[in-house]
């Protein structure tokens, strides 16, 4: 549960930081079973439907950045994904119906990983409501010199700005066109931590100069009345993302901003790293 204090500074900032949510045997069996995976990796030289490799991962030397879909993968991941202290959390931001929207491992290797560009989930996956957000799960001590998340306070009641490159949706906003970046709050967390940010806020990440690794689970939630603009699809599969609460068929439409076009339908493999590539004009090298 949160304080009144952490729900005032969420509401005002637009993110949020959370020690001492883990147990120590709940970060230890997590590093186990994500080691495992980036093992299994090693059988491969290009992206599959679960793992998104780094520029230079080898079978020798095996660097994955993004693990996909981790609570499809193995029944951990779903049971941090359901955890009953992030949903008390969560549930204090954004009310007691939840539903998730999605997941990811993202993975800075030491001395690299691949740096994340400035850019709003939003511009991702708009909705009716914008009682959204995303938790980020650390299993390492996660500072400024791993390529800890960045958020610029406030952005979360600012506009949508564009993520699209010559008419191209390339999933981030042009360096230079970043309001506010001198205010950038870097969120640093101990492992068992949790972040927690916004669907409309500013956020990005560094690449990792340290010697150790970065690994952050990252889970989205959604109020279960928050329905995505282009339509809720198969209806016994979009209210089994429901987590907490019972399923509506009232979408709550409150006055959101939301910009068009939307993104273009990603082909398979795709993740935000290949997505960035394309842009002409990044904030990282």
């Amino acid at each position: 549960m949160l304080t009144q204090e952490q729900i005032t500074s969420y509401s005002k900032n637009g993110f949020l930081a959370v020690e001492n949510v883990l147990s120590e045997q709940e970060v230890a069996d997590l590093r186990r079973v994500t080691d495992e995976f980036v093992a299994q990796s090693a059988a491969f030289t290009e992206n599959t439907d679960v793992f998104d490799l780094e520029p230079g991962h080898t079978a020798e030397a095996p660097r994955v950045r993004r693990l996909i879909d981790p609570p499809k993968q193995h029944p951990l991941y779903d049971n941090i994904l359901r955890h009953p202290k992030i949903l008390d959390i969560v549930a204090d931001l954004i009310g007691p119906g939840i539903r998730t929207n999605g997941s990811k491992l993202n993975m800075k290797s030491p001395q690299g990983g691949s740096a994340v560009e400035w850019h709003q989930d939003w511009a991702f996956y708009p909705q009716t409501n914008d009682d959204l957000l995303a938790v980020g799960v650390c299993m390492d001590d996660m500072m400024l010199v791993n390529g800890c998340l960045m958020v610029i306070p406030g952005s979360h009641k600012g506009p949508i700005l564009s993520h699209h490159d010559d008419g191209s949706f390339v999933g981030a906003i042009s360096a230079g066109n970043i309001p506010n970046l001198d205010k950038a709050v870097p969120l640093e967390v101990k492992a068992g931590g949790i972040t927690i940010h916004h669907v409309r806020a500013l956020h990005a990440s560094a690449i990792n100069k340290s010697t150790n690794p970065r690994r952050l689970f990252l889970n989205q939630y959604c109020a279960v009345d928050a329905w995505p603009i282009g339509g809720a699809g198969d209806w016994d599969k979009f209210n089994e993302s429901i987590l907490r609460g019972e399923p509506t068929n009232r979408p709550r439409m409150t006055d959101v901003p939301v910009l068009m076009p939307l993104p273009t339908t990603q082909q398979n493999g795709d993740t935000i790293y290949s997505i960035q590539a394309k842009m002409a004009k990044k904030s990282f090298m």
